[in-house]
């Protein structure tokens, strides 16, 4: 068997099993597949020494990439109408399978994952690795890749009798090498005890002001869902990124987040955890021992 039909076999058994997990509703777990299978297709796009697949293979696998990466994001956000679907996903085993002899048009209108990092779940620590071989090395030329543009913040939700909104306003958070941050922005989520999506993801615009040891953000993020309507054991979690040039990719350099219980007006500092971001909560490791914590003031909104 050669090398090309190994791969496509990994492939097509690496779906299997991501849309086994969608289908059992395990979510987490069907998220992690897609990106990781994504994430390998987008290598196979960008390789130069790709199996000798043709131009018009790579243009689909593409396609397919960027339908995986909509159906990961449908998982992980409030589900729409316009939501890839499941079972629309299933309809695409055919092209993966037979990538090889797969000579039809492409089923859905699609366009091919742009062409940038897909990181999948604990990747950002492989390819610092790779950073700093390659710098010792000068080993291998890195492409062009466009980095995600921040800055997709939400308004507040309208009111509702009895019900109450939170307004967080991030103000700045202490890192020991602020300065050196290019194009720092926080994302902010809020998840469930099993890591999933209750709100819409928001970030920030990117931080304009650095000085000493804090990156300054001074931003308001209104949280998407009624306090009262947020499940037992929720937090809300916040991802301070920033632009890496050596590999063109943004990276996660830590976390932090806020449990339920933690919510009141006024101001609260919050540790900084060492990536990958655990939104499950088991694994934290506190970035540093130096006191540098992330800067909020709350406001409560109660009609």
């Amino acid at each position: 068997m050669s090398d090309v039909t190994k791969t496509v076999q990994r492939w097509h058994a690496s779906f299997k099993k991501a849309t086994d997990f969608d289908s059992w509703g395990q979510l987490v777990e069907a998220i992690d597949e897609y990106q990781i299978l994504a994430r390998q297709l987008q290598k196979e796009v960008q390789s130069t020494n790709s199996h000798d697949l043709t131009e018009e293979q790579k243009k689909t696998l593409g396609k397919f990439a960027t339908c995986l990466e909509m159906r990961s994001a449908a998982l992980q956000n409030t589900p729409s109408q316009d939501d890839f679907k499941l079972e629309d996903l299933k309809k695409l085993e055919p092209i993966i399978r037979n990538i090889l002899t797969y000579n039809k048009d492409f089923p859905f209108d699609v366009q091919p994952v742009p062409l940038r990092k897909i990181l999948a779940p604990g990747e950002e620590e492989n390819l610092e690795v790779e950073e700093e071989s390659d710098a010792g090395t000068g080993a291998g030329s890195t492409p062009s890749f466009t980095s995600r543009v921040p800055g997709t913040l939400l308004p507040r939700l309208p009111s509702e009798p009895g019900m109450t909104l939170l307004t967080l306003t991030i103000e700045k958070i202490g890192l020991k090498d602020a300065g050196q941050c290019i194009d720092p922005y926080i994302t902010l989520s809020v998840k469930d005890v099993n890591g999933i999506d209750l709100n819409p993801v928001q970030d920030t615009p990117v931080a304009t002001q650095k000085e000493d040891t804090y990156v300054h953000f001074s931003v308001d993020v209104e949280i998407q869902k009624h306090l009262e309507k947020l499940p037992k054991g929720a937090a809300i979690f916040f991802e301070f990124k920033h632009y890496k040039p050596k590999k063109r990719f943004t990276s996660t350099k830590c976390f932090a987040f806020m449990e339920m219980d933690e919510i009141k007006p006024g101001p609260i500092v919050i540790e900084l955890y060492k990536k990958p971001t655990d939104f499950k909560r088991k694994k934290l490791n506190l970035l540093t021992k130096k006191p540098l914590f992330l800067h909020l003031h709350q406001t409560l909104h109660k009609d």
